[in-house]
C-alpha cells in the first residue's frame, strides 16, 4: 500500500477510536490507540488522553469550602482544586506520528 492510498484510507475515520501500530520498537511499537484527530500527508495527530471535566462548573473553589487557597495538603479546598483538594488541571495529551512511520492501523468495522 502506499503512502497516498494510506493518507486517504486514514481520513475515512477522523474523529474515530483507532490503533495505529508504528515500525518503531519498545512500548511505540505496541502501538498508539486514541481518537484520529487529523491526517495530513507527513503526520497523523490522536488524541490518546482526554482532559478531566471542569470539577466546579460555577467558581474554582467548590463553593467555598476552606478559602484559606492553601493549594499544599489542604483537604476540601483551595483555587483550582476539586472538591476533594486535588488538583485538576489535566488536560489531556495528543500524539502525532509520522506516515512514514506507520506499519499498519486497525479500526472498528461497523
Amino acid at each position: 500500500m502506499s503512502e497516498c492510498s494510506l493518507v486517504e484510507s486514514l481520513r475515512r475515520f477522523i474523529g474515530q477510536t483507532v490503533t495505529i501500530f508504528t515500525t518503531s520498537g519498545g512500548l511505540s511499537g505496541e502501538g498508539f490507540t486514541g481518537v484520529l484527530a487529523s491526517v495530513t500527508e507527513c503526520t497523523v495527530k490522536l488524541i490518546t488522553d482526554f482532559g478531566a471535566a471542569p470539577t466546579c462548573p460555577i467558581g474554582s473553589d467548590c463553593g467555598g469550602r476552606n478559602n484559606n487557597r492553601n493549594w499544599g495538603n489542604n483537604p476540601g479546598g483551595g483555587r483550582g482544586c476539586g472538591c476533594d483538594g486535588r488538583r485538576r488541571n489535566w488536560v489531556g495529551s495528543v500524539t502525532e506520528i509520522p506516515i512514514c512511520k506507520i506499519a499498519s492501523f486497525t479500526h472498528n468495522a461497523v
